[in-house]
């Protein structure tokens, strides 16, 4: 009798935030700590981000993505949808610590969450073009829960407002980008670390043919690499 093969999860799409601040060397990055309840990597330590949701493809600001950002990320996803991730990104930071990534102003966009209304109250915009697109990375086939997750880089000292404790996140906090490999991590974190602290040392240009890094692995454990 054949062994049935099983059919790999189908990922959601995800984004992810990885907040720099500092010395080039050794900045500090935002991170919490999933909850040790969590259903997906509990009590580990994670950066701000989430699946992304319908409305998210609502949002509309005069602070759209740049347009090599929105090259490099549109090699293997729909304009629309790499623009709700960015909007994601920011919307997951703002549920998950508290923290807005914003310029002064106004829109009119349909979309409607308390992160979106925290940014009105504040007087801001979502600033979509503070963002960079680090990597992507897709949870493993053989994984029961699988995301498909674009991460992105920001500057963190353009956040505003105050840190808080939610119940999505514990212990949010800014640490060493360097430590935080001697800290419970996934393993998609310690490879995300090393293409974030390469990011923030050189500092690229804005640069549409730049490559992009690709991690994930088949049902057979092998693990997958290459630059989109």
């Amino acid at each position: 009798m054949s062994k049935e093969i099983k059919k790999p999860a189908e990922p959601r799409d995800a984004a992810s935030l990885i907040m720099l601040k500092g010395s080039p060397n050794d900045p500090e990055v935002l991170v919490g700590r999933r909850p040790e309840e969590a259903r997906f990597m509990p009590s580990v330590w994670v950066f701000p981000g989430g699946a992304v949701e319908e409305a998210d493809f609502q949002l509309q600001t005069p602070h759209s993505l740049r347009e090599d950002v929105l090259a490099r990320l549109t090699r293997t996803t729909a304009p629309e949808l790499a623009h709700a991730l960015a909007w994601t990104a920011l919307r997951e930071m703002r549920e998950e610590t508290g923290l807005l990534l914003g310029k002064v102003g106004d829109d009119n966009s349909a979309t409607e969450s308390e992160a979106h209304e925290a940014y009105q109250k504040a007087g801001l915009v979502p600033n979509l073009t503070a963002l960079d697109y680090l990597m992507r990375a897709c949870t493993p086939e053989y994984q029961p829960i699988r995301f498909n997750t674009r991460f992105f880089v920001a500057d963190g000292s353009l956040t505003s407002s105050d840190i808080w404790q939610t119940s999505e996140l514990e212990e949010i906090r800014w640490v060493r980008l360097n430590k935080l490999p001697d800290m419970k991590i996934a393993g998609i974190t310690g490879i995300v670390i090393k293409e974030a602290q390469q990011y923030w040392l050189r500092q690229p240009e804005p640069n549409p043919d730049r490559k992009v890094m690709f991690f994930s692995a088949d049902m057979d454990h092998n693990r997958i690499w290459h630059e989109e």
